[in-house]
């Protein structure tokens, strides 16, 4: 059984920001795979089913983001699942909007959900696929843009990013991390922060 958690903040006022990204991609994930994550178990929502042959538990945390790993840690330990397997979409804040970044490990990059999961997990060794929302214009406050509602022209960008994000995670699947990585891994013009985080 693989885990595959989609990192946001519960609530409709945090539905359309760039933080739930991980929300969002995990939607479409369930759409194209005919799964309804509804079911309240573990502090999340999840879905039951299978992708390309494997079977899967979808999972929408439904603690804030900085608290995610309370959910997937006990996830985890319901369905016996191994942390290695597990696949997490988040967004990314160092990468541009409708960039995609599949990592096997590395740090948090300061994404506080993602801290959280690696501290419940025990380690930083699962995927995740990463949802570029970097700002396309100098914030001062970072967390508060992450937080702030997108336009229109942005959430047009975030769906297209979260249906690219469903099927990379398909490809994952089907074809295994090296194959996905070679097709969505593309090289940020200015990648200074994400060669220094890894």
């Amino acid at each position: 059984m693989r885990l595959i958690v989609g990192l946001g903040n519960p609530g409709a006022e945090y539905a359309w920001t760039p933080h739930n990204m991980g929300f969002l991609a995990m939607d479409r994930l369930a759409e194209r795979s005919g799964i309804r994550v509804t079911r309240p178990e573990a502090q999340s929502y999840i879905g039951l089913g299978q992708i390309a042959g494997h079977d899967v538990i979808l999972a929408k945390p439904q603690t804030n983001m900085n608290a995610s790993g309370r959910a997937v840690g006990e996830l985890i330990e319901r369905h016996g699942c191994d942390p290695v397997e597990m696949i997490v979409l988040s967004d990314e804040a160092a990468l541009p909007w409708g960039m995609l970044r599949i990592r096997e490990h590395g740090s948090a990059g300061g994404h506080n959900g993602l801290k959280s999961v690696m501290a419940a997990v025990g380690g930083d060794r699962f995927l995740r696929v990463r949802i570029g929302v970097k700002p396309e214009f100098p914030v001062g406050d970072l967390a508060a843009y992450v937080l702030c509602p997108m336009g229109r022209a942005q959430r047009e960008i975030a769906g297209e990013v979260a249906g690219e994000a469903a099927e990379a995670i398909e490809l994952l699947l089907t074809e295994g991390t090296g194959r996905a990585m070679a097709r969505y891994n593309r090289r940020a013009p200015d990648e200074s922060a994400e060669e220094n985080e890894d």
